[in-house]
Order: C-alpha cells, then structure tokens, then sequence
C-alpha cells in the first residue's frame, strides 16, 4: 500500500510542478527549425543557420551583410522586427553581437539561439511575442569570422588566435606571420612541449599525478624543463612562436578613449581602422534607434560595464542607477556570474566597443564575459584539482593529451602534451544550451527595460477669447531612460522632440515645462520656437514630463512627440 501511495504522490509531484515547467519553457519536441545547441559551428555553418531562420520566419526575419571582414566573409546581421507593429526606426532596438576575438566563440552560439527562442516562441509566451512586438533586434553572431574560422579549423591553444588574420609584424623584424605555433603531433591543438634533462630542470613529476609537473624547490635538482607552445624557429631567428597569424585587437580600435599602439598594443594605426570594426560603428550610427548594445565575449564569468579606464569619467549617477540595477539582477540570473566596472574589477581597456557604444553613442551597454571554470562542478567550493576532475570524471579525459614523444629539430627529444584548445574558455558542449539560455535571458531584460513612452493625462482648458491651454503628460515606465545623463551631457545625438500643429490660424503664445503638483506648480517657459519643444534630458527612467502650450486657434491640434530611442507618438486633441 505504502508503495502504491509512493507512486502516485510522485506522479502528482511531476504533473503538478514539471508539467508547468515544460510549458513555460516554450520549447517544443518539434521546433520550425532544429538546431543542435550541443555543438559549435563555423562561418559556413552560421550563415546557413541565419538563412534557414529567415526563410522559416520571413515575416520577421531580415537576413543582410553590413561589410565583409578582411579575408571576405560577409559579416551577417539578422533584424527581428514585427512591421505590423510599425517599423523598426519607431522602436527601441538592441543591438547584440560576439566573437570580436577569434577564439571566443560561444557568444555567436548564444546569438542564434536567441534569434532561435524569438521566432519559436512567438505567439506561445507572451514576454516573447512582447518582445518581437514592441522591439527591435538586431543580431550579429560573428564580429571576427576571419578568426572564428582560423580557431575551428587550424590548430590554436585555447587563448589563440584572439586577432583577426591581417598580417602584423609582430616581432618587428620585417617579415609578417612567419613563425606561429606548429602543431607538430598533428592532432589539432596547439599544447606544450618538455623536455627530461640529467641536470638542472626546473621542475619534476607531480607525486599525486605524474601527467603533470611540478616546480622544483630552491636547491632542489629538477628532471624536466618546459620549453613552452608546441612550434619550431621557422624564420632561423632563434626564438619559437613569436610572430604568428595576425596580431591585433580588434576590441582595441574604436573611437572612445583610443590610443596608439605604444601604448595599448594592438589597436591599430588609427580608430576603426579594421573594416569589421568600421563596419559596425557605420551600423550603429545608422541606426540611432538602438538603445541597448550587448557584446558577448568569453571568459571568467562577468557581467562588464565601462569606463574602460581611470582616466575617464565615471558615468552620470541617473545612468549608474540604470546600470546597476540591470547589473544585479544580472548577477541573479546568471550564476558565478560578477557584476564589474572594466577598469576597475578587470584591467585598462582604451578604445573598447562596449565604452565607444556607451560613452560615444550614449548606449546602455554591456559585454558578458561567458563560462566561468567554477561552473564546472556546480558549487562555490572550489578546490586546486578541480580543471582536472571536470576532466577526468565528467569530459573522460576529452580536454587533456597525454604526453608522447617527439624529436624536435632544435631540442631533439621532447615530449608533446598537456590542456588542448577546448579545456578552458567555451564550456563543453552539453552545457552551451544553458549558457545560451541564461545570456539570452538577460538580453531579453535589458530590451524590456528600453524606453517605451506612452501618453498620460492630457487637458484642453479654454481661457476664454480663443486662447487654450494644453497640457500634456508622456511617461516613461521603463528603466532605460530616452536619453542618458551621458548622451544629454556629451550632446550626442537628437534630443527629444514636441511639436504642435493646428489651422493655419495656430498661433501658439507660450510655452513650458510644467514642474510639481498643484497648487504649488512651477512652469518653466520656453523662449525659442514656442511650437517645437526640445526635451534635452528626455524622459527620465521611470518618470514622466509634463508641459502645456498657450496657443490661439480653434484646433483640432496634432501633437507629435519624437524620440530617437524612444520612437514617436502622436496625438490629436480637440478643444
């Protein structure tokens, strides 16, 4: 009998609380487009991702190329947008990209399964038809597909190749890219080399696990030495790997707080001077309507906010309060995750994207720093042997070579093995759907947290000799302001506009904005064109704008309000 009620309260518990789940999830056993999130997937395999979403949902989905990177990829740019709703220049947009560094590759996996939960949960859940109704995406999985490429199909360690693939003197000796890595074993990654000696090593066997070494005491007499990446002296000069493919950065190079290569290396002879990178920055300023910028990079785990550096200024405080806010609940949703400042929790970055999208173009950005190593066992304990126990017990030794012999050229007999490209950086594959999902789910908290005006109380009071007072409310029940303090600050971009029109008899007498509340209210007049408001500031986050018109005409009046980022409203009121 005791089994039989076991039974079914178990029965009850996964219809009552799993059941739900599965619903709300969105995800259906038979999705319009099937899609593997277990595995990663090059340029080729991208683009023919982004086309089979455009053609499944071309209602929705426009598929186009904003450029071509250095070795001619085309560099694809999906836009969601429901033109039902209205077309996309009279919404709030944000704008997601990833993989400006070749070897950060999950970010682009992370792109299409957003564009991917969009279109399928469109009409199911109703945060997402939401979304596709009231907002703009656009996506751009691979920034640096030249890179991408390079990483998935050479040889790499898991740091490498970060540059793009135009050639860079990086040893300064006159030749370009002559002496990279060599994969000497041939088995796709680039790993380490050692060497036994008979006398003055530097390190010995581990005693707990001979794969690995251990640096000798001081006085104490080593068996090996390491001789660093796998590669040989391919230009004779004595040194190994010191100027391989590229060697550049490419998330050094736009315009916000650039400087030289003397001081920041990598960052190119001049701002934008790498055409993926000039590419998007033409993009963003074509666009104006994006008010929400996120760049996935990999790794460590962070959720990043600017400045990149000390030397400039901190952001306004109305701006932090919206950062922060988005911030910590990103820290909520995405655990081992850090909400940092770049400069001051990470290190110095000069001509950042994420800074030029906030501090040039007066965006809310962030870039999402994916995989954190302590996600590996799940728990916050964290112990020294725990890369190789994820390893051994869980990836069945997948990410680590065994050392094997080899005969060098210059060092004659060496061993090869050691961590290969996969160990650290991107997460095995059966965890990438979760990472996708989660980073998914803060963009998607970001876009709801974009400004979306709407009208509040609204009066026509006749004054008597056809003069009328109008007074009008837009609130902005958003986080995301339609302005930033920074944007307003810098002038960057159009301010908010308010214009009335009426007969050709339409005078307007007067004009202000309407401060506190009755009967102690305060207008603050306008002294330029009385019949085009400019809101410089915008609408605050969370907070409304009031103003009133003193004009003379009979109306009907058409009152039209615009915001770049907050799109436009309008209105007719009769007297």
């Amino acid at each position: 009998m005791r089994l039989i009620q076991r039974i079914a309260l178990t029965s009850f518990v996964l219809t009552f609380f799993v059941a739900p789940l599965v619903a709300q999830t969105g995800r259906r056993e038979d999705p319009k487009v099937q899609i593997a999130f277990n595995r990663f997937y090059d340029h080729a395999e991208i683009g023919e991702i982004l086309h089979r979403l455009e053609a499944a949902w071309p209602k929705f989905m426009k598929l186009g190329s904003i450029g071509k990177s250095v070795e001619g990829r085309e560099l694809w740019l999906m836009t969601v947008n429901n033109p039902q709703t209205g077309p996309e220049d009279r919404k709030a947009a944000i704008y997601i990209d990833a993989n400006v560094h070749g070897n950060e590759v999950q970010g682009a996996e992370v792109c299409l399964y957003t564009l991917w939960y969009l279109m399928e949960n469109y009409g199911k859940l109703e945060e997402v038809t939401k979304l596709v109704d009231e907002r703009v995406f656009y996506v751009l999985p691979s920034v640096n597909p030249d890179g991408r490429d390079y990483w998935f199909h050479h040889a790499n360690t898991s740091s490498s190749s970060r540059s793009g693939v135009s050639p860079i003197d990086s040893d300064r000796d006159g030749l370009f890219d002559e002496d990279p890595p060599n994969d000497l074993d041939g088995d796709g990654s680039i790993t380490q080399m050692r060497k036994k000696v008979d006398h003055g090593g530097t390190h010995k066997l581990d005693p707990d696990d001979d794969r690995f070494l251990v640096r000798v005491k001081p006085g104490e007499e080593g068996d090996y030495i390491l001789l660093g990446s796998e590669g040989i002296d391919d230009d004779g000069d004595g040194r190994l790997n010191e100027d391989g493919v590229g060697g550049y950065d490419m998330n050094r190079s736009d315009p916000s707080d650039w400087q030289p290569n003397y001081i920041q290396f990598g960052a190119g002879p001049y701002p934008l001077y790498w055409p993926e990178t000039r590419s998007i920055a033409n993009f963003l300023l074509a666009h104006p309507n994006i008010a929400a910028v996120q760049s996935y990079h990999n790794s460590g785990g962070m959720i990043l906010r600017g400045p990149g550096a000390a030397s400039v200024s901190e952001y306004p405080r109305a701006d932090l309060a919206v950062y922060d806010e988005l911030g910590r609940k990103g820290q909520r949703m995405l655990p081992f995750y850090r909400y940092m400042i770049i400069h001051k929790d990470l290190y110095t970055v000069h001509g950042g994207f994420v800074n030029f999208a906030a501090e040039g173009l007066g965006i809310v950005s962030f870039t999402n720093e994916l995989w954190a190593s302590s996600q590996a066992f799940g728990g916050a304990d964290r112990k020294p042997d725990d890369r190789k126990a994820f390893n051994d017990l869980i990836m069945q030794g997948a990410f680590y070579k065994k050392w094997t012999p080899y005969e060098h050229p210059e060092f004659g007999s060496i061993e090869i093995g050691g961590w290969n490209k996969w160990s650290s950086r991107v997460p095995p594959p059966f965890m990438l759907e979760e990472l996708c999902h989660r980073n998914m789910a803060f963009t998607f908290l970001h876009a709801k947290s974009m400004p979306k005006p709407e009208w509040g109380r609204t009066s026509v009071t006749d004054l008597g000799g056809g003069v009328r007072r109008i007074r009008l409310e837009i609130k902005n029940p958003r986080l995301i302001p339609t302005r930033t303090a920074l944007a307003a600050a810098k002038r960057i971009g159009l301010p908010d506009r308010l214009t009335i029109e009426g007969d050709s008899g339409l005078r307007v007498l007067g004009a202000g904005f309407v401060r506190g509340v009755e009967p102690r209210e305060v207008i603050d007049p306008i002294e330029n064109d009385l019949s085009v408001i400019k809101l410089e500031n915008g609408i605050p986050s969370k907070g409304r704008v009031r103003w009133e018109w003193i004009v003379e005409g009979a109306g009907p009046y058409r009152v039209t309000y615009r915001s770049e980022k907050g799109g436009i409203l309008e209105k007719t009121l009769e007297p």
